[in-house]
């Protein structure tokens, strides 16, 4: 199989991820911060150990500041839903994925917000942050934007929109799902209030795992509530952090599998790692656009992901042919990034996403580019 699908998950995952899951199920499979014996005490120790981790991985405030969660999804419901309030105004990308969009929809169909959609000009950051600022009103209380397109890879002037926030007083939260792993993100250089992340993408960590940092004194709101292991004769959540948002079981075998997959990439280098996909993506784009009737969408030297439209072919019958001719494994249709879609013109038709990851290789490129010449010729 060549596994072209990484922006959805990153796959395989690296032996000692595997290794690291593994142990935690055999050995430690108890429940953290909720007894004194010897294995639950293990189980706090391997929590806190990855906590410390992305802590020094993204530069984050405190290991306290690190929110362990199950998705990216659940880490932007976390910080869009606890930080908003009734006549708030938020300004979201026109690049945002459902994982913003809707919670964002939903909080203004129930008439508790409003928000506006700033569009973003690929290639003219000017253009794009002078979008954001004539977005902004008096209720305008947080930004909520992607890191770079989970379609077509185009990266956002995140650094100097954050900066265009803090500057009106605005809070920003920064969706770092396709980013986290392969970009620089420096939280506390940066002043990013919210970072969310994906530990199943380009962290190489098992599905099931998310973090949201917090880098600010704002106390969010609970999305859920439950048992924490501490403070328990009080029937509300914890007023600190982590406590306040990590109610219930934590996914230790999960967690130690995102601590080896992080240590895994310290090793690697991230710039390393962007180099490496970078080169892959530039040749592999560079054959592609000598074939007649395929359309490769600019990413302006964005993520190494990238999207493309096949004439007589429609994303899914495309990625399917893929998929019977040459085991080729790839992402069609909407890719859940309706709003990015319809900026660039493919809402009807869909595209093909490339997204290669750490083990695609350059024959596994030449392979792509083989089959999809074919295809075109068998049109």
């Amino acid at each position: 199989m060549i596994y072209l699908d990484n922006s959805a998950t990153t796959f395989p995952k690296p032996a000692s991820v595997i290794q690291a899951m593994n142990n935690a199920s055999r050995n430690f499979s108890f429940n953290p911060g909720r007894g004194g014996y010897r294995q639950s005490l293990k189980a706090s120790e391997i929590v806190y150990n990855t906590r410390s981790k992305v802590k020094s991985f993204f530069n984050a405030p405190s290991e306290e500041s690190v929110i362990f969660t199950y998705n990216c999804t659940h880490a932007l419901n976390m910080a869009v839903k606890g930080v908003l309030n009734r006549g708030d105004h938020a300004v979201i990308s026109s690049f945002e994925h459902n994982a913003v969009l809707r919670p964002i929809q939903r909080l203004a169909d129930s008439g508790f917000i409003t928000y506006t959609v700033a569009e973003v000009v690929p290639g003219d950051d000017e253009q794009t942050l002078d979008n954001f600022r004539k977005a902004i009103n008096s209720r305008t209380r947080l930004f909520v934007c992607t890191h770079a397109s989970n379609v077509f890879g185009i990266r956002l002037p995140v650094e100097r929109l954050c900066a265009l926030a803090h500057s009106y007083g605005i809070l920003f939260c920064l969706d770092a799902a396709q980013s986290a792993g392969l970009l620089d993100i420096d939280v506390s250089r940066e002043k990013y209030d919210f970072v969310c992340c994906a530990g199943h993408k380009y962290l190489y960590g098992p599905m099931g795992t998310g973090i949201l940092i917090i880098n600010n004194d704002t106390a969010l709101k609970t999305l859920i509530e439950g048992g924490t292991g501490s403070e328990s004769a009080d029937s509300a959540m914890p007023i600190y952090y982590p406590d306040r948002l990590e109610a219930g079981t934590a996914n230790v075998i999960g967690i130690a599998g995102l601590g080896a997959a992080i240590d895994y990439l310290s090793t690697k280098g991230i710039d390393n790692i962007l180099k490496r996909e970078t080169r892959l993506v530039t040749g592999l784009k560079n054959r592609l656009h000598t074939i007649e009737g395929l359309k490769v969408y600019e990413n302006y030297d964005g993520v190494p992901v990238f999207s493309l439209s096949i004439d007589g072919f429609d994303s899914e019958r495309a990625a399917r042919y893929l998929s019977e001719q040459s085991d080729i494994a790839v992402r069609s249709g909407l890719h859940c990034a309706p709003l990015a879609h319809r900026q660039m013109g493919t809402l009807d038709s869909g595209t093909v996403r490339v997204a290669p990851g750490i083990f695609t290789t350059e024959n596994d490129t030449q392979i792509l580019f083989k089959t999809l010449r074919k295809m075109i010729h068998s049109a």
